[in-house]
């Protein structure tokens, strides 16, 4: 094969862009904190999500607490599983949608921690958003070929029983899963309605 010809290892897709953002933001975070292995404490102060200072007037939090991870650990198992249902997501979604799906599943997951989270918990991960993607990944397959979305909602559910743990924040988990179903689900009844406006 002609080196012309060869496919580059990276490629820009809304994976690899929301990977390597998470990735340069732990590396920030880890760098300021002076120890790689994990975030400084101020950092994770500063850009976790802790519901005292939200409702202060520290809005932010709800968004950058998105891309901030509390350990290598951490970051390594999300990216994981980013890349894991992320790519899957690249060939069903527009990449509008999917970094739509991304950012509103991560918020409504921080809007339920907000509400249901004891206020001085830091809350940090990426989890949320991309539990989000695994739930619009699984309906809008489901959907789309005609198949129940029960299913879709017994694996999603199991996942979900699967993540738990102590320190793990279940309940964005479950806010950004059931985003994720809700986008997923209309993503694909539009795709279907306009298949049979086509028709017509």
């Amino acid at each position: 094969m002609s080196m012309f010809n060869r496919k580059p290892l990276f490629r820009l897709t809304p994976t690899t862009i929301l990977v390597t953002a998470n990735i340069l933001v732990y590396i920030y975070t880890s760098v300021m904190g002076g120890n790689f292995l994990q975030t400084g404490y101020d950092e994770l102060v500063t850009f976790g999500q802790i519901n005292r200072m939200v409702l202060s007037g520290q809005y932010w939090q709800m968004l950058t607490s998105m891309f901030v991870h509390v350990d290598i650990v951490h970051i390594a198992l999300n990216m994981l599983f980013l890349v894991i249902f992320g790519f899957r997501a690249e060939e069903l979604f527009k990449p509008e949608e999917y970094f739509s799906i991304y950012i509103l599943s991560g918020l409504a997951g921080n809007i339920f921690t907000l509400f249901l989270v004891p206020e001085y918990i830091i809350s940090a991960g990426a989890s949320g958003a991309i539990f989000g993607i695994y739930g619009a990944n699984i309906i809008y397959m489901r959907k789309t070929f005609g198949q129940s979305i029960i299913g879709a909602l017994l694996y999603a559910f199991m996942l979900l029983a699967l993540t738990t743990g102590e320190q793990v924040n279940v309940v964005a988990h479950f806010g950004g899963l059931v985003a994720g179903l809700a986008i997923g689900y209309i993503l694909a009844k539009m795709r279907k309605d306009m298949f049979w406006i086509e028709e017509y």
